[in-house]
């Protein structure tokens, strides 16, 4: 079985998936900078003496969860080429990921937290929200709704 090409490019199903996987993907990376920005308002407006520091290091936290969604979605989308032709390859593309986020956590936060000595408080608060929304964000509607 062969799939059509028009112009040089094979039409599969998984472009469909690409598309979809490109607008969920925009949409919690937005979701999660606006909360990053929520999260450091807050700190912000909380403490009047250290206020600009606590809210530049709860979107430091934030920014690093944006990173790891980023890393995460580059994943994705390499796995997701790869699925049709290279299962295993793919597979093997998305455990990889997994490793690269886990070490990328540890980096990213202790630069925030040993080198650039940021409110810890405040970057794990950061963090988390982020991280939730990214969660939140990239749950199926659809799915979620059913009744089964």
């Amino acid at each position: 079985m062969s799939l059509p090409v028009t112009n040089g490019v094979t039409k599969s199903p998984m472009n469909n998936i690409d598309k979809g996987l490109a607008g969920k993907a925009r949409r919690v990376v937005v979701v999660q900078l606006l909360m990053t920005l929520f999260v450091a308002a807050v700190f912000f407006g909380m403490s009047a003496e250290e206020g600009l520091w606590e809210a530049l290091s709860a979107g430091y936290g934030g920014l690093s969860s944006v990173v790891l969604a980023l890393i995460s979605i580059m994943g994705f989308k390499r796995a997701n080429a790869l699925a049709l032709s290279d299962p295993k390859q793919s597979v093997m593309i998305l455990y990889i990921g997994a490793v690269v986020r886990f070490a990328a956590v540890i980096v990213l936060l202790g630069i925030g937290l040993g080198l650039l000595k940021l409110d810890a408080m405040a970057v794990f608060v950061g963090f988390a929200l982020a991280q939730a929304s990214y969660l939140m964000g990239v749950r199926d509607r659809k799915a979620a709704r059913s009744p089964d």
